[in-house]
């Protein structure tokens, strides 16, 4: 049994996305389908991208329903390029796009005899769609911002991350940047983040390639040492990088790692390093990417 605890993430804002066009507007865009939240309940919510159209994610975001409109809970340092973007889609839809970050704080809750809290907390609060084993997501109303929560559940938003680390879920702008990642290189194949029956979006067809036809032969995955991590460090194979540091928890941390080389520094018992310190690769990782890779060289061959 574990205590509930609760985290103010100082980091995240909200973009609120109303009018009678609003599902419209993000159905086309987004990498997730809205429709998973018809019925579904107020406990509900998506997590989603938006991607150039390269397919690379541009924001990342949750996605409930609240009122009447849309709330994405994102980066709040990228809350107003969020909005600004969404905005250069809007054309002529009956869509009002705002960065309401000033009105809501965002919190997670997890542990055992979480839900409680989070009722005295907000009326907006949902499972969080990744992973029921990181809790709930609140966005709390803003004249709840001195509000004073038990010391003994009151968390740093440092916990919540090392929550994340145990987890093996990565979040933009921490763990891959923002215009540089695919969505499966981030996990969001693995975590719920995108569907592959929804119609069109932007960058749909390159993230259908890499599902159907591509080895993703790079992802941010768990990594372990004998000794506290440096987040932002590189990853190397003898001398050569093969991945950075991300969210660190003391000897424990997400890294964006090239699989491929990963697996063959393991094959050849080669040592894998960051910021001087020998660190292991999580094994189910590995085993997932030889089980996609074997298949695919036995094709070629």
């Amino acid at each position: 049994m574990s205590a509930a605890k609760i985290a103010r993430l100082t980091d995240r804002g909200v973009v609120s996305v109303k009018g009678s066009d609003s599902e419209k507007l993000l159905q086309g865009l987004i990498t997730n389908d809205l429709e998973r939240l018809d019925g579904a309940g107020d406990h509900t919510g998506l997590h989603a991208a938006l991607l150039s159209p390269q397919g690379k994610i541009l924001f990342d975001f949750f996605v409930v329903r609240a009122a009447g409109s849309y709330l994405l809970d994102v980066a709040e340092a990228k809350a107003g390029d969020l909005a600004k973007r969404l905005a250069m889609y809007k054309l002529r839809a009956d869509v009002t796009i705002a960065d309401v970050s000033s009105q809501f704080i965002v919190f997670a809750l997890w542990g055992d005899d979480a839900e409680p809290i989070g009722q005295t907390l907000a009326d907006i609060r949902f499972i969080d769609p990744q992973s029921p084993a990181l809790g709930l997501r609140l966005l709390a109303e803003g004249h709840l911002a001195n509000r004073d929560l038990p010391p003994a559940q009151t968390a740093s938003s440092c916990e919540y991350d090392a929550h994340r680390v145990a987890l093996g879920v990565p979040e933009g702008g921490k763990d891959y940047e923002f215009g540089d990642a695919y969505p499966h290189e981030a996990n969001f194949d693995l975590l719920h983040g995108v569907s592959f029956t929804k119609g069109c979006y932007v960058g749909q067809e390159v993230v259908a390639r890499m599902q159907n036809k591509t080895v993703v032969r790079k992802r941010v995955v768990r990594i372990s040492a004998k000794a506290p991590l440096t987040s932002g460090v590189d990853v190397l194979q003898g001398d050569a990088p093969i991945g950075r540091v991300g969210t660190v928890a003391g000897t424990s941390a997400l890294a964006m790692l090239r699989l491929d080389r990963a697996l063959e520094a393991q094959q050849r018992n080669q040592t894998l390093t960051a910021g001087g310190i020998t660190i292991t690769p999580d094994a189910e990782a590995l085993t997932r990417y030889r089980a996609t890779a074997e298949p695919s060289a036995a094709i070629r061959t």
